[in-house]
């Protein structure tokens, strides 16, 4: 195996490793595959960036596990959702829905983004307006321009 490869694989280690402990798997495969599922769709309430699945701060390993015991005791993936965000607010969830006050949130980055693309088209019209009145400048004018400019 060539020196690169073996970095790399050193480097991309950690990324394989998940928060998941071994104690918190469940021996039916089934739940197993739904409670990865939910808790990959979950932001850590803690480290907001990763979801409760990477995250190995211990109020994600609660909600791992309070997945996985309303997954055992016969709740659908819907009831495990609602019942987090009941908990925590719609904050823990990665994709919100679009209502109520997330709508703002929603909305928020496609309004500044067009407000910005209509304030730089003002910006550069006003720009080529002063250009072109440079331009319609007189003889005696251009030349008073120019000395003060060398000045």
């Amino acid at each position: 195996m060539s020196r690169l490869a073996l970095i790399l694989m050193l480097l991309l280690a950690p990324f394989a490793a998940l928060a998941v402990q071994p104690d918190e798997v469940l021996d039916n495969p089934v739940l197993e595959s739904r409670a990865r599922d939910i808790s990959q769709k979950m932001r850590c309430p803690v480290c907001q960036g990763e979801s409760i699945d990477e995250s190995n701060a211990g109020v994600s390993r609660d909600l791992r596990l309070y997945i996985r015991e309303r997954l055992v005791a016969g709740d659908s993936d819907a009831e495990v959702v609602d019942a987090v965000v009941d908990r925590f607010g719609e904050f823990v969830l990665f994709d919100p829905p679009m209502r109520g006050i997330n709508l703002l949130l929603w909305f928020a980055a496609p309004v500044a983004a067009l407000l910005g693309l209509i304030l730089a088209f003002v910006f550069l019209r006003g720009r080529s307006r002063a250009a072109s009145s440079i331009r319609d400048l007189n003889e005696a004018e251009r030349a008073r321009l120019d000395e003060i400019m060398h000045e």
